[in-house]
């Protein structure tokens, strides 16, 4: 749960999940699963690299039971993820929908400082 003394603000949800941004303790929260993790910038984009680097296409095609789930656990945090295909998927879409509003509010920023004009 998120603390009810934060500021937040929705970065990025799916019918799957939801990220927002705290400013108060500049951090961003990940609802997914039933949980909430709490990330810093720099630990939301490594945790992203290593979703984005399961191998999906081996999961699929491996008949091994060791494939069928990832066991995953965010830096800095005390959450363990036990995903399959589906969790992977939607938790990628989440992860890049996330990275794109971030890098896009960024770009608006700079263009806003710098007076750009968007047509």
């Amino acid at each position: 749960m998120i603390c009810p003394l934060a500021n937040v603000e929705k970065v990025f949800d799916t019918e799957h999940g939801v990220v927002y941004q705290c400013s108060r303790q500049n951090c961003y929260w990940l609802e997914f699963q039933g949980t909430t993790t709490a990330f810093k910038i720099s630990d939301l984009f490594l945790f992203k690299k290593r979703i984005d680097a399961i191998d999906i296409e081996a999961m699929l095609s491996e008949s091994s039971r060791s494939y069928d789930f990832e066991i995953v656990m965010p830096f800095r945090t005390e959450r363990c993820y036990l995903l399959n295909v589906s969790d992977i998927l939607n938790l990628k879409e989440i992860l890049a929908g996330t990275k794109f509003m971030i890098q896009l509010n960024s770009e608006v920023k700079r263009c806003l400082r710098r007076g750009c004009v968007i047509a």
